[in-house]
């Protein structure tokens, strides 16, 4: 049975408020666990399932979160800022409780998970124009009009997709060690029983979505099935 670490603060001075204060580890516990293990996945498995059964045109109206055909993006897209901006302070709080970075396994790797996550958000703010022969305001006999970084999968496309699945599950698999680190060295029984059995749901979910075929190919979902489209062509005996 693990013990609590001697050297985890319990209380904080805070000077200009001229009073301790106990701090409460298990808030920072179970809001990085809620972050890393339930609402980060959940935004994972939405976008992965979510998409829409292709068709011959796509998806016409312009991405915004207004537009219902987009909540699978949407919701990954602002469910993961949230997640990553929740991390950034349930750090930021971390670092001032503990007086700093204490150099332990669980602060490297819980550092590297934010650190890899604020990556994330930054690349898919980087990651180019939508474009479409089917999308908003193209016009279907006008290539000029297609043209979008996605659509034509250009070489920064082509980057950012790279990068962004493999260092998503990258930074999953460091936040798990640091959930794991953390909870050695502040034990929650309950919450490690959790922790331990949450991912057997996800797995059970995700055979069940895989089997009935469900993770449909996001160009596609999006742009239509024609082989007219550059990344259908390209991919013409897939």
């Amino acid at each position: 049975m693990f013990e609590k670490m001697p050297h985890i603060k319990e209380e904080i001075y805070i000077g200009f408020l001229d009073r301790t204060i106990d701090i409460h580890w298990n808030y920072h516990a179970l809001l990085m666990v809620g972050i890393w293990l339930v609402l980060v996945p959940v935004c994972i498995m939405i976008i992965r399932f979510g998409k829409p059964r292709p068709t011959e045109f796509g998806l016409r109206r312009q991405v915004h979160i207004k537009h219902k055909e987009w909540w699978w993006f949407s919701t990954h897209k602002y469910g993961l800022s949230l997640a990553v901006f929740l991390s950034l302070g349930g750090v930021a709080v971390a670092l001032a409780a503990s007086g700093g970075f204490s150099g332990s396994v669980h602060a490297i790797l819980g550092s590297l998970t934010v650190i890899l996550a604020v990556v994330q958000v930054t690349a898919g703010m980087l990651r180019g124009t939508h474009g479409g022969k089917y999308y908003n305001r193209a016009n279907p006999d006008d290539p000029s009009t297609w043209q979008g970084d996605h659509y034509s999968r250009t070489t920064r496309r082509r980057i950012f997709e790279a990068y962004h699945k493999t260092g998503g599950y990258f930074t999953l698999f460091c936040a798990i060690g640091a959930i794991g680190s953390g909870l050695m060295q502040y034990p929650m029984p309950v919450l490690a029983k959790i922790v331990f059995i949450l991912p057997f749901f996800y797995l059970a979910f995700w055979v069940i979505m895989e089997f009935f075929e469900r993770s449909y190919d996001g160009y596609r979902a999006v742009h239509g099935y024609g082989k007219e489209h550059p990344y259908n062509k390209e991919r013409e005996f897939l």
